[in-house]
């Protein structure tokens, strides 16, 4: 892959702080180690993952960002609110990439524990937020390559 360039923004849902802060800074660190500046990434916090895809859609409407990573945790609780929230964020995250044209990466963590959460927050078995980084980096490469 080619050094991405641009401005990006993060999307994060902050429900679960700790986690959204891990997330957050695998995707920072994934933007640093292709060049991406410090300044040029650009953090918005939202309560939680139902409100991303909204959050998503100013930042990709702004014309400001070449892609937006959408980072949050959702942990499967006793009702069925787990079900409707994952797939609504990531429906209306798809609805906003192929909407308006900007890269939207789907970088929220839908599991049952948060053992498996913290795993996948930076953890043991891989990091949302840096996978998520580096999808919107490649595909903003892709889009400038199709021109």
């Amino acid at each position: 892959m080619a050094e991405p360039t641009g401005e990006y923004a993060i999307c994060v849902a902050t429900f679960y702080e700790d986690l959204a802060d891990r997330l957050v800074n695998g995707a920072t660190e994934a933007f640093a180690e292709h060049d991406v500046s410090p300044a040029s990434i650009h953090t918005y916090e939202v309560p939680g993952a139902f409100e991303l895809p909204l959050a998503a859609k100013w930042c990709a409407e702004s014309g400001r960002f070449d892609g937006v990573a959408c980072l949050g945790v959702v942990i499967r609780g006793e009702t069925d609110h787990y079900e409707f929230v994952s797939a609504e964020a990531a429906r209306g995250i798809q609805d906003v990439a192929v909407s308006t044209g900007v890269p939207c990466a789907f970088g929220v963590i839908t599991c049952d524990t948060r053992e498996q959460a913290e795993a996948r927050a930076g953890g043991d078995k891989r990091d949302q937020g840096r996978n998520a980084a580096l999808t919107i980096a490649r595909m903003a490469l892709l889009k400038r390559q199709i021109g």
